[in-house]
């Protein structure tokens, strides 16, 4: 693998001393109204690389290139439509020369920067916004440096999971990292919401393994953990790194894993007992052997032939050894889920992401480094947090009201993530990730869809809002919380634009519910690090007035 040393990629922190040679010249706002014409001719103005204009990154809606580049990364169908917002132009810099170039123009010509990783916002928010905007696209930016006898790693913010996973394979079986199961998604926006994971039971979170990040601000800037100060780092650590500029790369420590892991999946339904499972499930889950994490997909289905409607129980489990010791665990623990030997899976760590993902499992570990998907849809997603075990009866009617509320074959459903081990051990301050020892599980709502149009859009976000208020009762409150990296407007938005740092009592209303106490101290060092708040969405952190 090429060191950190080769030019194209490099993002070694200049001495202060110096770096006013390389720091953005801003030419006078709004002296060019905002058209992507103009903005091209903008980015050749600023600094570039050695015999390559800055412009030749970018694509502008005029290009044929450019609805592929920007549907390639649009996860979300919702955002597709002919009526959302393009941007002026998409940027896929390959060198920190053109991010400042970016910065500088979008400064120049008054346009929102939008910054997309792997583009899995829930509401868009790294490739759509409500006034002109760019698009840095980092895919370009997607190496990853793996030091074996340190067990570290550089992974740059534009790579996704999967192929970190895939290269951390290539160089140990005894090693893994915790992140989320989807392959697709980029590093930059998953580490800097917190990165959640089937191995944080045992290992806890994403960011509680980062130990350095490169950041680059609004001035052209780049700062390491040691130059941007512990605030800064804290902040980027599950603040949302986009609220405060252009992440380049994170180093992460890996973590020990067994030469095999487990995993199954068992399904149950109503008939078969799945509320009595469910119940004790709250109680076990949490509590049982930090190596076993099980994760319950619950589903409305409609057996016509069999009875009907019904709610479609599966106990998922990651256990990190092999079944003999798995099932002495369970069988103590957890006897009544059932499992039995020849329900168990033995495979490598890296496999069990193909297994995770949903991809065939014959497929080739090289599956993880498919970026592009072909078969995106439609869809609305929200988060809750438990932190006391529903009773019975409520989760009867819990089921009752996803069977009521799904429009078969579309439905409401749900993942339920349990807690304890290694999370109930840190504390809620030490990253912005609020959400630790206090809960028993989190929740994630789906409602996906496959058809376009604005109506029936309304019609499936508007049933996920009413199974959402079915919800309250039986999860947190004062407030309600909700996981910064599952993005929901119906908790709060804020304004965008030339008027956007008058916004900081709008986005306390959905900062306390993502951050709680700590969204004060994210305004905080928002403020000192991006006080023109130029990096900003509907949903960032604010500065003070």
């Amino acid at each position: 693998m090429e060191k950190w040393s080769r030019p194209r990629f490099s993002i070694t922190i200049i001495v202060s001393s110096l770096f006013c040679f390389f720091c953005i010249s801003i030419p006078q706002a709004n002296s060019q109204p905002p058209s992507p014409e103009n903005f091209l001719r903008c980015l050749d103005k600023q600094p570039s690389d050695a015999g390559r204009p800055n412009s030749a990154a970018a694509v502008v809606p005029t290009n044929s290139t450019f609805p592929t580049m920007l549907l390639n990364y649009v996860r979300n169908l919702r955002f597709a439509s002919p009526t959302t917002r393009k941007p002026e132009a998409i940027v896929a810099a390959e060198s920190e020369t053109q991010i400042r170039a970016v910065i500088a123009c979008c400064k120049a010509m008054d346009l929102e920067l939008r910054i997309r990783s792997g583009g899995h916002d829930y509401e868009g928010f790294s490739y759509v916004s409500p006034v002109p905007f760019v698009v840095l696209d980092m895919y370009n930016f997607r190496r990853i440096d793996i030091d074996m006898e340190t067990d570290s790693a550089w992974i740059q913010a534009g790579a996704t999971l999967g192929e970190l996973y895939y290269n951390i394979a290539d160089k140990s079986e005894v090693r893994g990292f915790p992140a989320g199961v989807c392959p697709k998604v980029g590093a930059g926006g998953h580490f800097s919401g917190g990165g959640f994971g089937n191995m944080m039971r045992k290992y806890g979170l994403s960011v509680d393994h980062i130990v350095d990040a490169k950041i680059m601000d609004a001035n052209g800037k780049i700062y390491d953990r040691r130059s941007m100060g512990e605030d800064v780092f804290w902040a980027i650590r599950g603040g949302g790194g986009g609220s405060y500029g252009v992440i380049l790369a994170w180093k992460i420590m890996l973590v020990p894993v067994p030469e095999k892991v487990t995993v199954f999946k068992l399904e149950k339904t109503v008939g078969n007992g799945a509320v009595d499972l469910v119940w004790k499930w709250q109680f076990i889950a949490p509590r049982i052997d930090r190596d076993l994490f099980i994760r319950l997909e619950i589903k409305p289905v409609n057996r016509n032939r069999t009875g009907g409607k019904t709610i479609k129980v599966s106990f998922i489990g990651m256990f990190l050894g092999l079944p003999d010791r798995l099932m002495s665990i369970t069988n103590r623990s957890f006897p009544e889920l059932g499992l039995k030997k020849s329900d168990c899976m033995v495979m490598k760590w890296v496999r069990s992401a193909l297994f995770w993902a949903n991809y065939p499992l014959a497929a080739p570990s090289s599956i993880l480094l498919k970026r592009v998907s072909t078969n995106e849809y439609y869809w609305k997603r929200t988060s809750d947090f438990v932190n006391r075990p529903i009773s019975k009866p409520g989760l009867v009617n819990i089921f009752k009201k996803m069977i009521d509320l799904s429009p078969f074959p579309r439905r409401v459903w749900m993942q339920w993530n349990p807690y304890g081990g290694k999370m109930s051990e840190i504390p809620s301050d030490s990253t912005p990730f609020v959400h630790r020892s206090g809960e028993i599980f989190m929740i994630e709502h789906f409602m996906n869809w496959y058809e376009p149009g604005e109506g029936l859009a309304e019609k499936f976000i508007g049933i996920s809002r009413r199974f959402r208020e079915e919800m309250a009762p039986y999860v947190s409150k004062n407030p309600r919380e909700a996981f910064f990296n599952y993005r929901d407007v119906d908790i709060g938005t804020t304004m965008t634009g030339a008027n956007s740092n008058s916004t900081y009592g709008a986005a306390k209303v959905y900062g306390v519910k993502y951050f709680k106490g700590n969204f004060e101290r994210l305004v905080k060092v928002k403020t000192r690090f991006d006080p023109e708040n130029f990096f900003r969405s509907q949903q960032g952190i604010p500065v003070l007035s």
